[in-house]
């Protein structure tokens, strides 16, 4: 199974390789539009693209344009503006009111931007991309800053000045594999999640080459040892043993959401083998059983689930 990484990852990715690709960043919108404001996407000279700024209406003029840019080492920009009735109703209309200003940037002529991309990723703080009109374009996240100077295109569309910030990509920490967990790390995963695995068994180590980071520690060797701290923590080793030994090393932490995989029962059992001073912070950030009640059975089902709650509670959305 292929993972699908953010946008930002393949463009740091594609930065080092210096293989042709644009960044397109939406720098600003305006009424109903298919994605916000740092909504990115990567277009690579293969024609593949990773990210979508649309429902696929709007990606091949995009991908031309983004193609040029590359070729001519500038910088571009452009409008998409649907807000007009004729738009509406024209055949090859998308149907929605809104306006996308965008921003193409050759990633071959923004060296450094990996460094840039990789301190984001770690979480150090949100990415700020700035550029101006005279096609200054300075990126930072922490404390790494970098600035470059491209030639802007005759040809653009609208203003090349424009700012996005990119928020730190939640974190989250998987506490044993079973079934469910290849699929549940691919689509956290494509869904921008930062993923830990905390596994010490052998039999799931293929598992790892999924997630961003893979601990072969303790529960509590492996909490002292991730920094920045999860935003959550999913509790699923099918082993009663070890769920309890990762319960009671979450019991010491402040991480906020704290997933428990199994029926009421289960957990009933395991609180009571828990030591009861542990059971205050413990409970007041336990979900379990973890999941929404999607319906259906089966590995598939489990990971659908998990990663729906887990996006739901992130985004601030009822479960």
């Amino acid at each position: 199974m292929s993972v699908h990484r953010h946008p930002l990852e393949v463009s740091a990715r594609a930065s080092e390789a210096g293989d042709g690709s644009a960044l397109v960043v939406v720098v600003a919108t305006e009424g109903s539009t298919y994605v916000r404001q740092g909504a990115m996407a990567v277009f690579a000279a293969d024609d593949t693209q990773t990210g979508w700024l649309s429902g696929g209406c709007l990606e091949p003029e995009i991908a031309r344009r983004a193609r040029h840019a590359v070729a001519g080492g500038y910088l571009d920009a452009m409008e998409i503006d649907t807000r007009d009735d004729e738009d509406l109703l024209a055949g090859s209309a998308v149907g929605c009111r809104g306006r996308l200003h965008l921003a193409l940037l050759p990633l071959d002529c923004l060296p450094g931007w990996s460094k840039v991309v990789q301190t984001w990723w770690q979480g150090a703080g949100p990415l700020s991309l700035q550029l101006t009109a005279d096609g200054g374009v300075s990126a930072r996240a922490g404390d790494i800053e970098r600035a470059w100077s491209l030639p802007v295109s005759a040809s653009a569309t609208a203003d090349i000045a424009g700012e996005a910030t990119v928020s730190p990509p939640p974190r989250v920490a998987i506490f044993g594999a079973g079934p469910e967990t290849r699929m549940l790390v691919a689509w956290l995963r494509q869904l921008g999640w930062h993923v830990t695995v905390v596994e010490r068994r052998a039999r799931w180590i293929s598992v790892d080459e999924l997630a961003d980071d893979w601990r072969i520690h303790s529960p509590e060797e492996a909490l002292q040892m991730l920094h920045p701290s999860p935003d959550a923590a999913l509790v699923m080793h099918h082993h009663f043993e070890h769920d309890r030994e990762a319960l009671e090393a979450l019991a010491a932490t402040t991480i906020p959401f704290v997933g428990l995989l199994g029926p009421v029962r289960r957990r009933e059992d395991l609180l009571r083998v828990i030591p009861s001073v542990l059971h205050a912070s413990l409970l007041s950030r336990l979900r379990s059983p973890i999941g929404l009640k999607l319906g259906g059975q089966g590995p598939e089902a489990i990971a659908l689930s998990i990663a729906a709650q887990l996006q739901a509670w992130h985004h601030g959305e009822p479960a």
